[in-house]
């Protein structure tokens, strides 16, 4: 059977406001990339809406993996959805059980299927989170975002890494681009010089787009 890795995210522009959501599938050897927008929505919406879809669009039996940095989806599909169910959607102040509507969809798409949920922290530099939250937030904004679908092979964001990376120092002076652990190394390179530029990355991807941005900058 496939074991297939999922990883959600949710994003709203004000709580309400326009919305998206952001899926990454990685199912045997091909991953796909998609997402959806809302005009007026909720972040914990948005964060309902991904792990819905994201299960639904799997037609294959197999293990499932969701990494997702919402605790809300995860403590409410794994502890407090039966109790809500069995108190007539009800939490247990008495009051009505919030996106009823979306926890229905999503017992359904649980039903029958092997699911692993596990959470993963937000911006903390996980690749294949950072991305998810790209796809989110692109839609959100309403932007026109460039979707991979293809083989694993050819994806250029590592999905095994589950824990961050530790930070690193990256610069640019004198345009040459440095690689730094502490900041001390950093501040020696950058120090003093025109145009220098620095920052603390937490992953490979964000230092590889840093560094490009820079490049540009300077041909510019």
């Amino acid at each position: 059977m496939n074991s297939i890795l999922i990883y959600a995210d949710g994003s709203s522009i004000g709580n309400p406001g326009p919305g998206g959501w952001g899926v990454i599938i990685r199912n045997g050897s091909e991953v796909k990339e998609f997402g959806g927008r809302e005009k007026t929505t909720t972040n914990n919406r948005m964060e309902l809406r991904a792990a819905i879809e994201a299960l639904r669009s799997i037609e294959v039996e197999g293990e499932i993996e969701v990494r997702t940095d919402s605790k809300y989806v995860i403590k409410g599909i794994t502890e407090w959805v039966e109790s809500w169910k069995a108190n007539g959607w009800k939490t247990t102040s008495k009051s009505p059980v919030e996106n009823k509507d979306l926890w229905e969809e999503l017992l359904l798409e649980v039903e029958g299927k092997s699911i692993n949920w596990r959470y993963v922290e937000a911006h903390a530099g996980v690749p294949g989170n950072e991305r998810v939250d790209e796809i989110a937030q692109g839609f959100a904004r309403g932007g026109n975002l460039d979707l991979y679908s293809g083989s694993k092979e050819g994806y250029g964001v590592d999905l095994d890494i589950f824990e961050a990376e530790e930070p690193f120092y990256i610069s640019f002076a004198n345009g040459v681009f440095g690689r730094h652990k502490l900041w001390k190394e950093c501040e020696v390179v950058v120090r003093g010089v025109a145009g220098a530029k620095f920052k603390k990355v937490t992953s490979e991807s964000q230092a590889k787009k840093l560094e490009e941005s820079w490049r540009l900058d300077a041909e510019r």
